[in-house]
This record gives structure tokens, sequence and C-alpha cells, in this order.
């Protein structure tokens, strides 16, 4: 059966939106791009403008980046018309989307470094804001996502950069259909699918067109469910479930004085949703503020950072009571003085209870009657007591609403005096679900890899066999020999379960008493030279795992220890150890923290939190800066996400909510390594995970939650290693492969395989002598694949047309172990000396080994031909490092020249070009490349030349800084 070409494909989708009230216009090239908006924003502002006034327009709108053009598009242009009057120019109606201008073209032409067509381009006002690009039925939708990127790098900046002015992409093939805002550097996990009310996700074309792009839900998407985070300079575009939630408050806001929340399982960004919806509902005239409230005052410290993270200023912490009754009452003023408004407040439920109590509940008796809306954030935790109706009752006209990603049923209801009460029996209404299975469906969390290790293999010196009996007892886990057991187990396995320490993991305990044991094993075996683990601990309260609801948490401002007297284990010698083990952390990295004040202690979780989530940024320091493992009892364990965590060791009982909520730190999405959550198990919870799995999504969901055990991965690695076969049965017949559609089928087996090994190998059980590859076989695989890769690298920058282009190679995948060149080095030291057979031998294998690796690959010639001209005359080992340093040196130098000269570059300047670029990781200016340049490029041949001398000084720093320190 033949499938629909794309010409098809898209002439559908067309008609379809002509159909939804857009209006078809021919808009094919620069000309007519900028004469159809000078058009539309006449008649969408009721006005004339002169060929001069609207140059006037085009300058503005072609400053600033994408960020910076997402708030142009949002803001108002004040114009000097020629009679001398000031003319306010709108670009887009977020008040009322339904007054836009939609309109719909096709195979628009934009000549930047390269010639693009670009599929279906929605126009609003005139302006691109939404790009669609389509695939033929049948090819892979990321072709579509690739095609974006190059878009982005090639032409999306020329013709004063209009189409930087995108909010919104869509990528399809037809029957599958995602959405993404427009954000450079972007992996194509930050795509989604679109569904209705209930989760079922709308994949195909031509509904979600209907569904999504509609002029309504379209126009009010870029309104309102557009982030543009300041933090980070991105756009954040919410996802669907996201959405209705956000709606679904709103509308109770407005039409009820009910309560309500939100069930969204833990992980699918919850912290967005509560701040779109915060936003929303602030802005309604009858509200008088919105209170987001926490029940700790760490995550009081991660929820203000991450809703500042979304919009600068948005919202103001309160640093202790007083504060917040000034905020309430509208009279708070920073530390400078300055009045604050503050309509939007992040409290902890601890400061609201004593605001609203004694001499504070006076002061506040103004606002008893206000429309005061409160959100709870991680409401399944501590709002079943006094607090939430001492709230209820004082503010007469308060409308509450809670997000959980684990409401508390009767099943998992704790007894207090008030009987069993439920998130239902507090908050009322669920006003949308979200649980575990839809956001695993969706790609949005993480399934989770669980392992049970059983520590003892037999009978011991307690008298049992744990593999048969009960374990489940003190005299097993607080024993020295099961401890120990762990910690080994841990440090042999640790490398394998964070992809060589690329990620870190959690490792949670059942008491500080435990912690304390544990910490001071790590040590001693750390100084033994039995690991090289970072490791660090954070604990407050002596949290008991007989009670479950022991919290571990920063203390409120009237505490000033970091243990305090009612913990479970010795807290003046639990301070003194958590005292040394800071110092540890110091040492470590340079800090200066201590439990000796308040203030210091919570700066130091702040900075663990800080260096857990900042390693996903592209400029983190994983050298210097990287944590491995952090010991815990439950802090950390609920509302911290960091997506460079996916690993959680657990020993500790744990059940329902408290189990779900620990287990999730580890599924954030993240890239295509991370392919699951890794939860390694020194308890017997299998059953206490299946009740929870089952509790909160349903009795069937556990074999979706769950990744399967070892021996069904081992199966479908079998089956990809035998599709891999079928087209290249070994490494020669890779070269004889016959065109690039032979090439793409090999590179998709290939792939299949390579993501089913990227799983098989964090079981700690994996040995390749359960596959039917050897090893060394793989690896030859893999260097081939890494030739194509490279080939569709070279063919790209000169814009050959290619159908490898369009596939993703996924190459984070093939990044196991970190080789640089300090680590050759010592490779090459072990060949002086050696008898000529074995030289061959270690030759052979350092060239394998280069070759196999994505950053050391460029470094391939160079090395080699050290290997041969240099490394015969060198016989004392002392002098490698030296020799090999002068070498690289002179290489070094010799590049540099002959870039400059074959592109007519000032040496000195490019040079001083290149270092600005290796301390900041930013991408030169064009305009800082042409000073470098003796002679300035006419303005048709500029940006190819600059696009091209950016090119090769990237090429020159992989090559000569890239992966040369240890």
């Amino acid at each position: 059966m033949s499938h629909q070409s794309e010409a098809q494909l898209e002439n559908d989708l067309i008609a379809k939106l002509v159909g939804m009230g857009y209006a078809a216009v021919k808009v094919q090239d620069a000309a007519s791009l900028f004469e159809n908006l000078k058009t539309q924003l006449e008649k969408f502002n009721t006005t004339t403008f002169t060929i001069g006034e609207f140059d006037a327009i085009l300058n503005h709108l072609a400053k600033g980046t994408i960020f910076e053009k997402a708030k142009t598009l949002r803001d108002r242009f004040q114009l000097t018309k020629e009679d001398g009057t000031a003319f306010y120019v709108r670009f887009f109606d977020a008040e009322q989307p339904s007054q836009n201008l939609y309109q719909v073209t096709n195979q628009v032409k934009q000549e930047g470094s390269y010639l693009n067509r670009y599929d279906v381009t929605l126009l609003v006002n005139g302006l691109p804001l939404v790009q669609i690009e389509l695939k033929r039925r049948g090819l892979e939708i990321k072709e579509a996502f690739n095609q974006i990127n190059r878009y982005q790098n090639h032409s999306f900046w020329s013709n004063n950069g209009l189409f930087q002015y995108v909010q919104l992409f869509v990528i399809s093939n037809g029957v599958n259909t995602k959405y993404l805002a427009n954000n450079k550097l972007q992996s194509v996990k930050q795509t989604f699918y679109w569904s209705d009310v209930n989760n079922k996700t709308i994949r195909d074309l031509t509904p979600f067109a209907a569904a999504f792009l509609n002029t309504a839900h379209l126009g009010k998407m870029i309104a309102d469910y557009i982030v543009v985070s300041e933090a980070n300079k991105v756009m954040m575009v919410l996802r669907p479930y996201q959405y209705f939630a956000a709606e679904a408050i709103l509308h109770h806001v407005k039409t009820t004085d009910q309560n309500g929340y939100i069930w969204h399982t833990t992980g699918s960004g919850k912290t967005l949703t509560s701040f779109k919806a915060s936003q929303l509902v602030m802005a309604l005239p009858e509200v008088h503020k919105v209170v987001f409230v926490v029940d700790r005052k760490d995550l009081d410290y991660q929820t203000m950072t991450e809703f500042n993270n979304f919009k600068d200023g948005s919202v103001d912490n309160t640093d202790n009571t007083n504060n917040l009754v000034k905020q309430l009452l509208g009279t708070y003023k920073d530390k400078k003085g300055v009045a604050k408004k503050s309509d939007l407040i992040i409290t902890t439920i601890q400061k609201l209870s004593n605001a609203i109590s004694g001499r504070n509940g006076l002061l506040l008796k103004p606002l008893k009657g206000q429309k005061i809306v409160f959100i709870f954030d991680e409401c399944h935790r501590s709002q079943f007591g006094d607090t939430h109706d001492s709230i209820t009752k004082y503010f007469e006209n308060s409308q509450l609403f809670g997000f959980t990603g684990t409401p508390i049923f009767v099943q998992n209801a704790s007894k207090n005096d008030y009987g069993k009460r439920t998130t239902q029996d507090l908050f009322g209404k669920n006003l949308h679900k979200y649980v575990i299975t839809d956001a695993i469906r969706d790609e949005n969390v993480l399934r989770f890899g669980i392992e049970y290790f059983k520590v003892f293999k037999r009978k011991n010196q307690l008298g049992f066999d744990p593999q048969v009996e009960d374990i489940d007892r003190a005299e097993v886990f607080e024993s020295e020999e099961y401890m120990e057991s762990v910690a080994n187990h841990i440090i042999q396995h640790h490398d394998r379960k964070t992809f060589q320490k690329n990620y870190s993991a959690l490792f949670a305990v059942s008491s500080i008493a435990t912690l304390i044991k544990y910490y001071d094993i790590f040590k001693r075996k750390k100084e033994a030279g039995e690991h090289h683990l970072r490791i660090a601990t954070i604990f407050t309260y002596g949290a008991n795992e007989d009670d479950e609801n022991a919290q571990d948490f920063l203390p409120e401002e009237q505490m000033n220890m970091a243990a305090e007297p009612q913990a479970a284990y010795n807290s003046s010698h639990s301070r003194d150890k958590l005292e040394g083990y800071i110092a540890d952390y110091n040492t470590l990295y340079g800090t200066a923290y201590t439990t000796k004040d308040s203030q210091q202690f919570e700066n130091y979780f702040k900075d663990i939190s800080k260096r857990l989530k900042n390693r996903e940024k592209a400029n983190f320091n994983d050298e210097k800066d990287r944590l491995d493992l952090v010991l815990v009892v439950s802090m950390m364990l609920t509302g911290f996400d960091a997506k460079k965590v996916n690993t959680l060791y657990v020993d500790k009982n744990l059940k329902q909510h408290g189990l779900i909520q620990a287990y999730s730190r580890t599924n954030r999405v993240l890239g295509e390594q991370k392919s699951q959550g890794n939860i390694l198990c020194f308890r017997n919870l299998k059953k206490a995970t299946d009740d929870a799995i089952t509790l909160f999504s349903n009795k069937d969901a556990i074999e979706e939650v769950i990744i399967p055990d070892y021996e069904k991965i081992l199966e479908k690695a079998d089956e990809a290693l035998e599709a891999l076969k079928k087209i290249t049965p070994s490494i020669q017949a890779v070269d004889d492969l016959l065109g690039e559609e032979q090439e793409a089928a090999f590179v998709k087996a290939f792939r299949r395989l390579m993501r089913v090994l990227n799983v098989l190998e964090s079981y700690t059980e994996f040995d390749w002598e359960d596959l039917s590859i050897e090893e060394q076989e793989f690896e030859n695989f893999k260097s081939k694949y890494l030739d194509l890769y490279e080939k569709v690298k070279r063919d790209s920058a000169k814009e050959k047309e290619s159908i490898l282009a369009d596939l993703d190679f996924e190459v984070e995948l093939i990044a196991k172990d970190k080789i640089n060149v300090a680590y050759i080095i010592k490779l090459l030291a072990k060949m002086i000396g050696s008898q000529a057979g074995d030289k061959e031998k270690q030759r052979k294998a350092i060239i394998d080994l280069i070759a196999g690796d994505v950053e050391l690959r460029s470094k391939r010639e160079l090395i080699e031909k050290f290997i041969r001209e240099n490394l015969p005359k060198i016989d004392d080992i002392d002098n490698l490092d030296d020799e090999f340093e002068a070498y690289w040196q002179e290489q070094k130098v010799l590049a540099l020249a002959n870039i400059c000269e074959e592109e007519g570059l000032d040496n000195a300047q490019f040079k001083a070009l290149i270092d600005a670029y290796i301390y900041s990781g930013q991408e030169p200016l064009k305009d800082d490349v042409f000073k470098c340049l003796s002679n300035r490029p006419s303005i048709l041949k500029a940006r190819a030349i600059g696009e091209r001398i950016i090119q090769r000084m990237k090429e020159y720093v992989q090559v000569f800084e890239v992966g040369m320190v240890a």
C-alpha cells in the first residue's frame, strides 16, 4: 500500500484550516511576507502605515533574540508617525485572542546560510507564530523535529528575523503529531502530544488540527499558556493536562465558591501548572490575593525559585511571620525600604498558621471577608489537622485548591484526632486527574527499573536463610555485616547505574542513627581507596522509621538547631556528626557551611539542591562540582526535582504515597540515555510497590510502570541483534551497504540495539556473556555507526541533501565511560617497553577505543600520528606526558595557523575569539568574526563565510580542548 505523500498531507491540512476560519494567503518569499505583514498590521490596528513608518516597525521587530522577540510580540511599540503623533502598534491581542487575524500559507522560501522552504505556516496579524513541519506517513516524526532545528540554524534569522517570532512548532507524519515551544538546543523529549480532558491523546493530524489549531484554542495557548521564563531565557508551553487543570481552577474560581484539588502524578510538572493557575486567578478582578502554601521551609525556597524562574519577581516568599502579615496587608517593604505589592505570596503552612493567631490575627481582620485563593502544594502531607480548619474559618471568603501526585484515600489515610481524613474530605471535588500511567504513556515521566538485592546468599551467623525466611528485623538491618554488604554493593554498581557518574543518586535510609553508620562506612572505604564517590548528607529531625508520619525538613525561623532535642537519635551526637559531614563537604567544594548558624545550615541544603539540579545545565562543571550520592532519611524524597538524579538506593520500609513519592525522584525525563529511573531496594518492597502502584493508578498498571525483569530485556536485545544481523551480518557488510536507504536501515537497527543495551546495562546482573554478540564486535559496529554520524555532520554543514540527516543518531547512548586524553596517555605508557606483537595489539585497542568515543574521534588522526612518529623515540615513561604535551601544542599552533591562512584571519584576534568561546561557551557574534578578517566580505557572502569560520572554530576546539583533562 502506498503512503500518503507529504504534498497530500500538506494540502489536506490547509483545506482543514481554511474550513476552520483561517484565510488562505500566498506568502512565498520575503517581499510577500513583508507586504502581507503591513496589510495585516494595518487592519489589526485599524490604521495605515507609510513606507517609512513600516520600516520603523520592521526595524523594531528585527531586534533581539527569540526570547526577547517573544516579549516584543506581547508588548506595544510606540511609533512616531510622520505627522509627529505617537501611535502604539499592537502585534497580538492576548486579552481577546479571537480579535487577532489568522491566516495560513505554505512553502515560504527563506534565504539564509542556505535556501529553505517551510511546509505550513500560520500567520497571526501577519507574523509567523506557528510553523508546521510535515513528513509523509511511515517516516519518523523525529525527521520533522530535526528539520526544524536545521531551519533555526540556517534561515529563521533572515528577513528581519520574522520567523524568530514563531511561538509554537507542530511536527507530524500524519499518524503522530506533537507540538513544542520555539527554543534552540531542544531535545525531541521536549515535544508533546495533545489530548482531551480525559487524557486521551490526539495523535492523528486531522483531529489534532481540529482540537489544537482552531483559532479560539490556538489564540488562548499563545496568550495564556506559553510561559516566557526569565531565568532561563526560554519559552515553555504547557502540556494538555496542565492546561486542563489550570482551566478547571480558573473556571471553578469564576463560577463557584467551592474548593477542589488537582491530582497530577509526581514528576509531571505541578509547579508550572500551579504557577500558571496562580497567575490566571490573580488576574481576576474579584480575587484580592493568591497565597501559595507549602508545608516545609525547604519547599518554600524551592517553589519560590521555580516561580521566579518562570517570571522574575513574580512572587515574594516570607522570611518570617511578620513579613507574611505585611504582605497580606499590602504594607510590606523590601530590605531597601521600597514598598512591594504582593499579589502572589509563597509561604509555609506553619507561618500562615501563626499569621492568623493572636495579635497577628487581629491585624489581618480587614482580610477576613476578602476573596483570597489558597493553593496548597503537595497537599497529601500536612493538611489534615487544626491548621486547615483554622484557615478556612478565619478567611471567610477563601477558596482552597490542592495539588498532589499521591492523594490521601481511606486506604492510605492516617488516623488522628479528626479520624481518617482524605484529600476529598478537605478539598472536595477532584478537578483534574493525570496518573502515572498517563504520564508514562505520554512519555512525560519514565518507568522504574526496580531490583531487589539479597544481601545474604546463604545461612549466616544469625541462623536463618533470608531468601526463605523473614529478614525484616532490626538485628539484620543494624548488623555490621549487612551494612557493609549494602555499601559494597552500591560502590560496585554505582558507575553502572549512573552511566559512569554522569548522573547522581539518593540513598534513603531508615533513621539518623543508620545514616551516620552508613556515612562513616563510605568515608572509611574512601580513605582506604575503595571508591571515589563524592558523598554528602542532609538531615534535621531524627526521623524514625517506626513513625510513618515523621518528616525531615528545614526548621522554621524559630528553630536554630540542625537536630532538635526531640529527635529519635541522640541530638547532640547527631549534630556533632552532621557538623563533621558538612566539614567534609566544605573541604570537597571549597564552601564554609555549618550547623552553628541556621542561615548557613539552610544555605548548605540549598547548595546540595543546586549542585544536583544544575548538573543538567550545559555550563555545569561536572568534574569540579558534581555530587554523586546524597544520604537522606526523608529529606529530598518528596518535592525535590533534579533531572540528573536517576537512581535511588533504598534501605528503609516505604509504602503507599511515601513509596511513590520517593521512587519518583528518579523518573524525570531528560534525554535518550536516561531510559528509566533506577530503584535498588535492599528491603523486600515488592508487595508494597505493587500495592502503591495499584492505589495510585489501577490494578493493571504494574507492568506499565515497572520495566520488565532482566531476562525479558535480554530477549529484546537478542531480537534487536537478529534484526541488525539481517541487514549487516558482519562489520564488513556495513562498508558494502548500497546507498543511503540501506545505511539508514543499518542506523535504525543499530540504534534499536543501543536503546535496549542502554536499559540492559543498568541491571546489576548484566554480563556480556549473556548476549550473542561479543563486546568487541559491538564496539566495531559502533565505530561504523559513528563513521556514518560524522559523514552526516559533514554533509549537513555543506547543506547536502541526505535522508540520513533526518535521523536522530542518539549518540548520547554511546557515551558510557569517561575517556579523555589523560586516560589514553596512560595506555600509551604501557606500550613503551612492550614486545612488538604486544605493541601492535595495544595500538589497535587504543585506536578502537578512540574510534568508539564521540569526543575523542576528532583526535584520532593526531593521536595515531603521535603513536606512529613520536612514541617509538620515547624510551623513558616519565617523559611521555611532556613529549605528548609538546606535540599537542605544536599541532595546535599549526592547525590555528592553517585556519587563519585559509580564511584570511588575523591570528591573534582569532585566538582571542577562540579563548572567549572556550571560557563562556557562547558562540561569537558574526560581527566579531568579521573583525578578524583582513577584508570584510560583501553582504551577500558574509553570512555563509561567518557560519563557515564559526564551524571551523568549533571543530578546532573539539579537537584541541574537549576531553583533554580528567
